[in-house]
């Protein structure tokens, strides 16, 4: 039990991010052509437009929370509310941008699953991750009531103490959730497993994320006849 929670929380973290970069490095190399997102809307917009808004909305607020509630160090937000406090925040912040990423994950899984002419384009990959993605969801949502448990923060803190070790290099990382509960845990694995899978399906279209477009100023506006 301790060796696994010592590779799983200690050793895994590196391995999935070695794979992570160099995957979509060499992806990137070899493959420059299957770098798409591999869009369904094309194929029946009805849909589209609301569940892949609520999804991505949802996911990429997630992806920050997560983000800034993990890496933030204790004494940063310590003068101004306490770790109780800032669990109660994460739980709210976390139900509701989860519950929003559930709405559109559901919309977009009933499209791919049971709109015929969609499944059958589909790839298996491309099927996989929307599974994958919503069992690993619906983990993040089964954390609250198990934080609930315990108000005063000290998952939260060790959570956030194991994350800021392994992204500074620090060792002893895995000792800090060694007694944290299964779903916690569990969560945890799939995230860093996600960064393993993701050179090998349509993510890798993160990556290209088109930034530019928000301060590009040579562009032409081009309107539909009425």
């Amino acid at each position: 039990m301790v060796f696994l929670n010592q590779f799983f929380f200690g050793y895994f973290p590196y391995i999935a991010m070695t794979i992570f970069l160099l995957g979509s490095a060499m992806r990137y190399d070899r493959d420059q052509y299957t770098w798409k997102a591999d869009s369904s809307q094309l194929l029946r917009k009805k849909g589209m437009l609301v569940g892949s808004n609520l999804f991505h909305i949802g996911i990429i607020l997630l992806f920050f929370g997560h983000f800034v509630g993990l890496l933030t160090p204790e004494w940063v937000y310590h003068p101004f509310m306490s770790a109780g406090t800032k669990q109660i925040m994460a739980m709210t912040a976390g139900g509701i941008f989860g519950t929003m990423c559930l709405i559109g994950m559901l919309i977009l899984l009933n499209r791919r699953l049971f709109d015929k002419r969609i499944s059958r384009t589909s790839k298996f990959s491309d099927t996989f991750v929307l599974l994958y993605l919503f069992v690993q969801l619906l983990l993040g949502l089964i954390t609250i009531p198990y934080s609930a448990q315990h108000l005063d923060g000290s998952s939260m803190i060790a959570l956030a103490n194991w994350a800021q070790h392994i992204v500074t290099f620090r060792t002893g990382a895995a000792d800090f959730i060694i007694a944290e509960a299964w779903v916690f845990k569990l969560h945890l694995v799939l995230g860093m497993s996600l960064f393993v899978i993701f050179p090998f399906t349509r993510l890798v279209h993160i990556w290209s994320v088109p930034v530019q477009y928000l301060t590009r100023s040579n562009y032409q506006i081009v309107r539909r006849r009425g």
